[in-house]
C-alpha cells in the first residue's frame, strides 16, 4: 500500500494544526521596517509602526564612550560605507555616518539612533525587543536607559544569542522578560544538528530566560513545541518572509514571528492558506531536526 499521499494529507494538516486553537501571532518587524527601510534606523522603527507591526526589534552594541546605539553589525562598514569598529568608537563618531542611502538615495542622511531615540518611537500598546549584539557588560547602562523610559516593563524584551547576557539580564533587569536566541546547523555528513532539542532546553534553565527565540524551520514539530511549553517557556521564531512557513509556524503555536514585512505578512496570514501548499509539502517531507 502506498502511504505517500496519507503521509502527505497528514503532514499539511500537521503544517497547520491547530490554526483555530491558536490566537494570531504578533508580528515583530526585523530591525524596523527593514524591507522597505534601511535597517535599524528610526525611519525604519516609525515605518513599522505606520504598516501596524505589533513590535520593533532592533540590535543594540554598546560604545567606547558607553552609549548604546542600534545597529547590526560589528562594524559600520557595510550600511555606512566607512570602517568603524562600534565598539572602539564615540557616540560622536557614529553620528557623522550616513547610514540610509546605501538602501536608497531618499533614505541619505539616517543615522545611526541611541537605544533611548528607539524607544521614544514605540507607542502606547506596542513592543520592543532590543537584541544585545554585545555581551553582558551592557547590561548595567541597559538598566540605567531602561528606567528612564516611559514604556512599561510589559512592551520590554531583552533577546540575545550570549547566553550569559540572558543571565545577566534576568538578574539586573526585574520585571523585564528575557529570551534566548538560537539558530540551527546541519552537520552535512551525519545530517546532525546542533543545538539538540535538549540542549535548547538546558541552556533556558540554566540562563532562567522566559522563552525561545528560535530561527524558523520547517522540521519543527508539535512535540518540540509542546515540550518547551510544558516546562513553561515562551516559542518565538524569526525571520519569517515566506508566508507558508509563517503558516506552518503560527500553526506550531508561534506567540511571535519576526519579519522584515509586517504588514504584507499580516495579509499573507489572513488569506487563505496557499494553495500549492501540499504541493509543496509533497516535494520536500520534512525532515527530522535536533531532538
Amino acid at each position: 500500500m502506498n502511504f505517500r499521499p496519507f503521509l502527505c494529507r497528514w503532514l499539511v494538516m500537521l503544517a497547520c494544526w491547530p490554526l483555530a486553537a491558536h490566537s494570531a501571532p504578533l508580528l515583530v518587524a526585523h530591525r524596523g521596517a527593514s524591507h522597505d527601510a534601511p535597517e535599524n534606523t528610526l525611519a525604519a522603527f516609525r515605518l513599522a509602526w505606520e504598516q501596524n507591526a505589533d513590535a520593533v526589534e532592533g540590535d543594540f552594541y554598546l560604545t567606547k564612550d558607553g552609549e548604546i546605539v542600534c545597529i547590526h553589525d560589528r562594524t559600520t562598514k557595510r550600511t555606512a560605507g566607512v570602517d568603524l569598529d562600534v565598539a572602539q568608537s564615540t557616540l560622536a563618531d557614529l553620528r557623522r555616518l550616513d547610514v540610509g542611502s546605501w538602501k536608497d538615495p531618499r533614505w541619505r542622511g539616517e543615522r545611526i539612533p541611541t537605544l533611548s531615540e528607539v524607544l521614544q518611537t514605540v507607542p502606547k500598546g506596542k513592543g520592543m525587543l532590543v537584541e544585545v549584539k554585545c555581551g553582558p557588560e551592557i547590561v548595567p547602562p541597559l538598566k540605567s536607559v531602561l528606567g528612564q523610559s516611559e514604556l512599561e516593563t510589559d512592551q520590554l524584551t531583552i533577546i540575545s544569542f550570549n547566553a550569559d547576557v540572558i543571565s545577566a539580564s534576568k538578574r539586573q533587569l526585574t520585571g523585564i522578560k528575557a529570551y534566548w536566541l538560537t539558530g540551527f546547523k546541519q552537520d552535512k555528513t551525519t545530517g546532525g544538528w546542533t543545538p539538540t532539542w535538549d540542549s535548547v532546553l538546558q541552556t533556558l534553565r540554566e540562563t532562567g530566560a522566559d522563552g525561545l527565540d528560535s530561527q524558523a524551520h520547517d522540521w519543527f514539530l508539535p512535540e518540540m513545541v509542546t515540550r518547551l511549553r510544558r516546562e513553561g517557556y515562551e516559542f518565538h521564531v524569526w525571520t519569517v518572509d515566506d508566508p507558508i512557513l509563517a503558516h506552518r509556524m503560527r500553526g506550531l503555536g508561534a506567540q511571535s514571528i519576526t519579519t522584515n514585512r509586517p504588514e504584507w505578512l499580516r495579509m499573507q496570514l489572513q488569506d487563505a492558506r496557499p494553495r500549492d501548499q501540499e504541493a509543496e509539502l509533497e516535494r520536500s517531507i520534512v525532515p527530522s531536526g535536533p531532538q
